[in-house]
Formats: C-alpha cells, sequence, structure tokens
C-alpha cells in the first residue's frame, strides 16, 4: 500500500499537480545540494527520489529525523550522493555531477502513513551548451591566430618585396650611371683622337708650306748679279 501511495503521489507530482518544482542548471563535474523544506514538525522518515524521463520513481537514499544516520538504496553509492537534514530543511549533496545525474529530484515524507512529497528539482547539465561555446571559442581563437599568422607573412613578405625592389631600382641606377660615365669617356678619347689627328695634319700642311721655295726667287748659279754703284 505505501508504495503505491508513493507512486501515485510521484507521478502526481511529475505532472506539477501536487507540488512545487524548480529547474536548476550546473556544470559537470561539479558538486550541487539539493534541498527541500522539512514538512514534518516531528521526526519520521524522509527520503529522496529520482525520476529520469517520467519512468518509474527510483530510491536514492533515506533517514529518520534530523539526527538519524541516512541509508542508501539498492545501488547508489554514498560516494556520489550525500543525505542530511536538519529540523528546517532535507539536504542532498550530489558529487561531480555528470549527464547521467539529470532528471527530476523530490523528497519525501512518511506522516500519517501517507508520504508527502514536498518540493521537486528538475536536475539539468550544461555540457553540451557549453562544450559548443567552448569548442566555438577555441575555434574562434585558432581562427584569429590563422589570420595573425597570415598577416605577419604577408606583412614580410611584403618588406622583402620592398626591399627587393629598391636593391634593383639602386642597381640599375648604377649601371646606368656607369653606362653613361663609359660612354662620354669613349666620346672624350675619340674626341682626343680627332683632335690629334686634326693637329698633325695641320702640322704637315703647314710643313710643306714652309719649306716650298718660291718660282720667281729661284736663285741661278750662272747669272752673274751687279750691285749698282
Amino acid at each position: 500500500m505505501r508504495n503505491f501511495l508513493q507512486l501515485t503521489v510521484l507521478v502526481l507530482c511529475i505532472h506539477n499537480l501536487i507540488c512545487e518544482s524548480q529547474t536548476v542548471e550546473v556544470h559537470p563535474n561539479e558538486d550541487i545540494t539539493l534541498f527541500c523544506s522539512n514538512i514534518s514538525q516531528s521526526a519520521t522518515q524522509t527520503e529522496w527520489f529520482r525520476v529520469i524521463n517520467r519512468t518509474e520513481p527510483s530510491c536514492i537514499s533515506s533517514m529518520y529525523g534530523a539526527e538519524g544516520e541516512a541509508s542508501y538504496c539498492n545501488g547508489i553509492q554514498n560516494e556520489k550522493f550525500e543525505m542530511s537534514s536538519n529540523t528546517t530543511t532535507v539536504f542532498l549533496q550530489i558529487k561531480r555531477v555528470d549527464p547521467w545525474d539529470c532528471g527530476l529530484y523530490l523528497c519525501g515524507f512518511y506522516m500519517n502513513k501517507h508520504t508527502v512529497i514536498g518540493n521537486a528539482t528538475h536536475l539539468t547539465i550544461k555540457a553540451n551548451e557549453d562544450s559548443n561555446d567552448e569548442l566555438d571559442s577555441k575555434n574562434k581563437k585558432e581562427a584569429d591566430q590563422q589570420t595573425d599568422l597570415m598577416l605577419g607573412i604577408l606583412g614580410a613578405l611584403t618588406f622583402l618585396l620592398s626591399v627587393a625592389v629598391i636593391i634593383l631600382a639602386v642597381k640599375n641606377r648604377k649601371l646606368q650611371t656607369a653606362s653613361r660615365v663609359k660612354l662620354q669617356k669613349d666620346r672624350n678619347k675619340n674626341l682626343d683622337s680627332d683632335d690629334l689627328n686634326y693637329t698633325a695634319l695641320s702640322f704637315q700642311a703647314d710643313s710643306k708650306r714652309c719649306h716650298r721655295p718660291a718660282p720667281n726667287e729661284e736663285l741661278q748659279s750662272h747669272v752673274v748679279y751687279a750691285v749698282p754703284s
């Protein structure tokens, strides 16, 4: 009879008919403590239950009064759950929460041969959302690093290309200057050679004119010249 009443009350509570519920979100591997108000004014048997996907509720732990020692149901490890109580509140600590701990947690009080459900807490895990956020953050960080790397490479290539252009421009300028100097020297050399040739020819012509005797001034050896007195 007691089990039937428990199941009936739990089903009604699951459908939000007779008890208040709240939702608690927690990160993976964190510890969390659930609690509900102690609605019994005297020491009584108190229990914690868990419902997963509206299936049959499973027992987690129970204890008698605030001074009693908690006992854990079959398949439940007290290293994972820890139940405690005082005169006003009943607690259930869940250590290192993982996705398997998701579900609806209820506390029940055995009063007047009936089990009365207190508060209900719906526990959810932020694993997927946090993982996606972490993955997005990681991808964004990697993308930023790749962008910075590409910008750095492009900057270095631009700098090297600028230096190469400057070096080529300087070398080309030097080659043009050297070519102009050589051309000017060749022109000067040709001019000097032409001047020398012209001077030599002019000198030879002047020499021939100086040594050519005048036709009318040739002396005849058989003519006697008399000097008037």
